[in-house]
């Protein structure tokens, strides 16, 4: 039988997923990778990652998946970026090995402000994050800023009518369905390249199965038309 959470412990599980934080959060950021991975997994797979390639991941978690990023090609450049200080400190220790040979680098940051140069990177990603971006404009303006002009970045979340079934999403989610997301996206200097609609079983934070769709929006840089006449500096 599930448990029947009260809304303080559902309040405390919307705040870790946010931002996990402490003993709990470790637990949470566990219960993520798990049920997170086919959906990075599936955003990985549709970013056509090539040898060489810099790749960005905002709101990496515990960076569970860095392995299989990895191995999609020769020679990847990865670097990850939290708000989490629990999650930046696990993901660290977890991939010394990755460290040290220069295969990947973490960092924490503001959630806003990127602290790389501009056109840095060819791929960027970020999974289940979309819900907690505090100004998605400034955001995304920072993302196409770190992005290569021929890049492309991966913006993937659950669909707003999954969502609004679970408990703890009415405490400090933004939800999105595709039709609010291409309103944001309208204002931004990208382009909706494609939206990617999936659905997989997983067990949501409650402890029950459930059938999840998503979305992978994978979009390309508008670089004929910019709207951002000045995009954050770090």
């Amino acid at each position: 039988m599930s448990k029947i959470y009260t809304e303080e412990e559902l309040k405390e599980i919307a705040n870790q997923l946010a931002n996990p934080n402490g003993e709990f959060g470790l637990v949470i950021a566990d219960n993520m990778n798990e049920n997170n991975i086919g959906m990075t997994l599936e955003t990985v797979r549709n970013m056509d990652l090539s040898d060489n390639d810099e790749v960005l991941e905002l709101g990496h978690g515990n960076c569970g998946h860095l392995k299989l990023i990895l191995q999609q090609a020769k020679s990847i450049h990865y670097r990850g970026l939290e708000i989490s200080s629990t999650m930046h400190q696990q993901a660290s220790t977890d991939h010394k090995e990755e460290i040290s040979r220069g295969q990947a680098s973490f960092l924490l940051y503001d959630g806003l402000h990127i602290p790389f140069q501009d056109n840095l990177f060819d791929k960027i990603l970020s999974v289940n994050t979309l819900y907690f971006w505090e100004d998605i404009p400034a955001l995304l303006a920072e993302i196409r800023r770190v992005l290569k002009p021929q890049g492309c970045a991966a913006i993937t979340f659950a669909d707003r009518a999954f969502m609004e079934t679970l408990p703890f999403t009415k405490f400090g989610f933004n939800l999105f369905d595709l039709e609010k997301f291409k309103t944001a996206i309208a204002e931004s200097d990208f382009i909706l390249k494609s939206a990617l609609k999936r659905a997989e079983y997983v067990n949501s934070k409650t402890g029950d199965p459930v059938l999840r769709e998503y979305w992978i929006a994978i979009l390309s840089p508008d670089n004929e038309h910019p709207k951002t006449e000045k995009p954050l500096t770090t």
